[in-house]
């Protein structure tokens, strides 16, 4: 019997690290820890351990977890930051690429990291253009494999975060996503939930090398998590 894949969950405060909480639950190859700065309450019946360190002891936490896998749902919008464009390049950009590193320098095999359609550090648009620059600096970083989601508009629900375009969005949803065919299907909207299982399938997989996930891509992920 194969020993569990230990994968560490950053950003489980937020609507993605909620679901991917939710949906490891009761998983037999797979044991879950999440490094978060405030206590975050776990889904009932949860068994799974979360380590309380502030951002400046995230390196000696990931050092001590020694991590197989990562994956990693930090984020936050200019708007939560008041405006602040660097606040928010500070978490979506260099907390993301700083956690990678530790993460390589404390022997993880993968880094699962969730980021955006239409992420390009060429786009004229602020924040696709700091999604782009994040991917391609943490392909640099040296991990064994690297797992990029992009997923289009999230749909679930969101704790203590007002987005009423997002929600208006999500409500809309099943009629926009039909008429996103071909090439417009990255577009499409998707549930926490399956990207969740399309996070942890990636953490499962064997393979090694850089890999780019877009709608399509996420499902088939989610749909083998839910099968296996």
């Amino acid at each position: 019997m194969s020993e569990p894949v230990h994968v560490l969950l950053l950003g489980a405060s937020g609507l993605v690290g909620n679901a991917v909480m939710r949906a490891a639950m009761g998983h037999p190859h797979i044991r879950l820890i999440a490094l978060s700065r405030r206590e975050v309450p776990l889904p009932k019946g949860a068994r799974m351990e979360m380590l309380l360190a502030p951002v400046e002891g995230w390196g000696k936490a990931i050092a001590t977890i020694r991590p197989d896998r990562v994956i990693c749902a930090l984020g936050t919008t200019i708007r939560k930051e008041g405006g602040d464009r660097f606040r928010f390049v500070s978490v979506d950009r260099d907390l993301v690429l700083r956690v990678a590193g530790e993460s390589h320098k404390a022997g993880a095999q993968g880094f699962t990291v969730v980021s955006s359609v239409g992420a390009d550090p060429q786009s004229k648009n602020f924040y696709l253009s700091t999604k782009g620059s994040m991917e391609t600096t943490l392909g640099k970083i040296g991990l064994p494999r690297v797992d990029i989601l992009r997923p289009g508009l999230l749909r679930g629900q969101r704790v203590d975060d007002r987005r009423p375009l997002e929600k208006l969005g999500a409500i809309a949803a099943p009629l926009t996503d039909l008429a996103l065919q071909g090439k417009y299907r990255k577009y499409r909207s998707i549930r926490a939930d399956d990207l969740a299982a399309a996070a942890l399938q990636t953490v499962m997989e064997k393979a090694k090398g850089r890999f780019v996930h877009e709608n399509e891509s996420l499902m088939r992920l989610a749909h083998r998590f839910a099968g296996g």
